[in-house]
């Protein structure tokens, strides 16, 4: 009896498993892979004793959503094995979540019809992957090329203070994965805050996080056409869009950022020189919106409210489609900008570079930053249900502009922390670690593995006005 029930069972699980969709298979497959490093990153071998289950679950899950927040030292709580099993976690989860577990689902799902296989091709191109195979080694080269020469320049002009030559290449090693993957874990308890006057350091990390998160589309176009870039019009749409957009929003919030701390009192760059500010405000530019690395202290106390607020913004927007940063991204920023434009103009349709964009995209870019919205406000409410804070710690009260800014933070894949995370008790911190989760994911893929693949109506209704 006992073989025939396991065998029942077994046919079960598998017939479950085909009726899965994309969406679903990846939040099934995410889940497994967070589990599974749990408990791998629990064990001896790779933390020490202070590293319970739940600090494990945490680290794993800020690893494979690349996010970078964490209630360990990672360079003194993990075991070197540890350190180097968070780092295959960060890029696993870096070079994109959503490619790999539909890399996977080919396997289990090997006779899949005609519509499974559009729905897996459809869904890698939403993610910005554009199909499996050549494209996805093409990825990985590119990427471990990339770390591989940001390693070198670290290593020899870097991390000079660094005395031991393995541990000097260990530490470029790991911080050049963490930038690329755009997750922000440092070996370091105060992160990058040492070398903030480090123009080596600044210029590799900033340089590898704008690559990893500008996407693969961008920079295969970007090579691609690489002796024809004094023709901008022969680059994609989208490639100009990010670019451009990207550009916009490192260099602004750099200057908007130097605007709000250089009238804060007790600042971080007050006592700083104009380059010091420049180049410490460039980099947080650069950082804010996916990274999570910080080259000063970030508090309340050390940032004014603006900063504070604008630094939020820029989380909210995000890297670019098909990168390995969270945040509404930057092309869904543009296309409602320009939304915006064209409303105040008196247009009926959203032009772009002599294109118009489709409606259906409109709504979609519109969906998806409200549903974020939403989403950061619901987790900021759960925080503030009972209290937060650990017993052991002296301050039990979080402001409000402190917990939007651990929730942004979280959600948008960052990892940038004002000194909220740790002291957050376990319901606190499993909030955050549904909005890691959701946040990798992205809203759209929630809400299709929740409702499934649903026909679009054939229904049509009458219109109606109202009045705005």
């Amino acid at each position: 009896m006992a073989p025939a029930r396991l065998n029942d069972s077994l046919h079960a699980i598998q017939r479950w498993r085909h009726k899965l969709t994309v969406p679903q298979f990846a939040v099934v497959t995410g889940a497994l892979v967070i589990l599974s490093g749990t408990f791998i990153l629990a064990s001896p071998f790779c933390s020490s004793d202070d590293v319970g289950l739940w600090e494990a679950l945490f680290t794993v899950t800020s690893a494979i959503t690349v996010t970078g927040l964490s209630i360990i030292d990672i360079g003194r709580e993990l075991t070197p094995f540890g350190q180097v099993v968070l780092a295959g976690l960060i890029v696993t989860g870096g070079l994109g979540l959503m490619a790999i577990t539909t890399f996977l689902q080919g396997f289990v799902q090997g006779r899949s019809g005609l519509r499974h296989r559009l729905d897996k091709g459809r869904a890698l191109d939403e993610f910005g992957v554009g199909g499996i195979g050549p494209t996805f080694n093409s990825i990985l080269l590119a990427g471990f090329m990339v770390m591989g020469i940001g390693t070198v320049v670290l290593y020899a002009f870097g991390f000079t203070d660094i005395e031991n030559p393995l541990q000097r290449f260990w530490s470029a090693l790991f911080h050049c994965i963490s930038a690329y993957n755009n997750a922000g874990f440092g070996l370091r308890s105060d992160n990058l805050v040492a070398y903030r006057d480090n123009p080596v350091v600044n210029g590799v990390i900033g340089s590898l996080i704008v690559i990893g998160g500008i996407g693969w589309r961008v920079i295969n176009d970007l090579w691609s056409k690489r002796f024809q870039l004094k023709h901008l019009g022969r680059l994609s749409l989208h490639t100009r869009l990010v670019v451009r957009s990207t550009l916009l929003l490192i260099f602004g919030g750099a200057i908007a950022l130097l605007f709000t701390e250089q009238f804060a009192v007790g600042g971080v760059v007050v006592d700083l020189n104009l380059w010091q500010r420049f180049q410490v405000t460039l980099f947080q530019s650069i950082t804010t919106r996916t990274a999570g690395f910080n080259t000063v202290p970030l508090s309340v106390e050390t940032l004014s409210e603006a900063g504070l607020l604008l630094m939020i913004v820029l989380m909210f927007i995000g890297a670019s489609p098909g990168g390995t940063g969270g945040g509404i991204k930057t092309t869904t920023f543009a296309l409602l900008m320009a939304a915006t434009r064209s409303t105040l103009e008196g247009r009926k349709n959203v032009i772009i570079r002599n294109r118009e964009i489709s409606g259906d995209l409109l709504l979609k870019a519109v969906g998806v930053a409200l549903a974020s919205a939403i989403f950061v406000l619901l987790m900021v409410l759960l925080l503030g249900i009972g209290p937060t804070a650990s017993g052991e710690v002296a301050r039990t009260n979080f402001s409000f502009l402190e917990k939007l800014f651990t929730c942004m933070s979280a959600f948008c894949t960052v990892g940038l922390d004002v000194g909220v995370t740790a002291e957050l008790n376990r319901w606190g911190q499993l909030v955050l670690i549904v909005g890691m989760f959701v946040g990798r994911l992205g809203i759209m893929l929630l809400l299709a593995a929740l409702y499934g693949n649903r026909p679009p109506s054939r229904v049509g209704y009458p219109r109606e006005e109202i009045f705005l």
